[in-house]
């Protein structure tokens, strides 16, 4: 009998203890039962107060239990602006691209072309910060060319949108900075010797650019080019454009290559 006793009650706190570790409360989600609307409204909430990683959670959940309603489409890009506003470009990209992909006919789609071209934007801070006089040869502009197309689809596709008036500035400003671009690498080749990549990078510019102030100085460049390379017809040719829709241009000067003024970017 002395012997039960003790195996008893040893059983029986372990009982105890069994019970007492399963009865311990388990975290709760609080948005546990929270219809598609309180959700989003929550996650906007989250946003505005510029705590994106908490909109961003709640937005995946909404995703997640309810996939189908109008709410979860919105999720995406309310998904992809927080990822915008919180640094993170990929992240703020893939969620563009994927609402793109899945919703081509939704009525936010020219705020989805708005956003990508925002993003990319973003993302040419440093090629349109040329400025800071590092070499321009060197700088990669597909993030200013991306942003621009981004915009050119959002004032072709809709052009009534609210949007179109900030994207065509926006454009304005990208098509600037990429001509001064181009005119900045024709000036590397041309200072190194390379006189036709420098010919052909005025040429191209011309062509893509042409309404904007650096087609001046690429013909100018042009000039030069051909007349180092001998190639005298194409510079007589390229001249007497230059002189006939710039009659008083100053390119051709011997100090042409130093003036920053002809560089500056819009």
């Amino acid at each position: 009998m002395n012997q039960i006793l003790p195996r008893f009650l040893a059983a029986s706190i372990a009982a105890v203890l069994i019970a007492g570790c399963s009865s311990t409360p388990t975290e709760q989600d609080e948005t546990r039962g929270w219809s598609a609307e309180k959700l989003y409204a929550q996650a906007k909430a989250e946003q505005a107060d510029k705590n994106y990683e908490a909109s961003n959670k709640l937005l995946e959940k909404l995703e997640a239990r309810y996939p189908y309603g109008r709410h979860a489409q919105q999720a995406m890009l309310e998904s992809a602006y927080n990822h915008y506003k919180d640094q993170e470009p990929l992240l703020a990209l893939s969620a563009i691209d994927r609402f793109i992909k899945q919703y081509p006919a939704h009525p936010s789609m020219d705020y989805a072309l708005y956003l990508r071209g925002l993003v990319h934007f973003n993302e040419a801070q440093g090629f349109l910060s040329w400025m800071a006089k590092q070499d321009m040869s060197e700088r990669d502009p597909q993030a200013a060319r991306d942003s621009f197309e981004s915009f050119k689809q959002l004032v072709t596709r809709f052009p009534e949108s609210r949007y179109v008036g900030d994207a065509e500035a926006r454009m304005g400003y990208l098509i600037g900075a990429l001509a001064n671009y181009e005119l900045h690498v024709a000036k590397y080749y041309y200072k190194r010797g390379a006189y036709l990549a420098a010919a052909n990078r005025g040429k191209y510019l011309i062509e893509t650019y042409t309404n904007t102030k650096q087609v001046e100085p690429a013909l100018g460049m042009m000039v030069r080019a051909y007349d180092k390379l001998g190639l005298n017809e194409l510079r007589d040719d390229t001249k007497r454009i230059l002189t006939q829709n710039y009659p008083n241009s100053s390119v051709l000067d011997s100090d042409f290559l130093e003036d920053r003024a002809w560089w500056a970017p819009w």
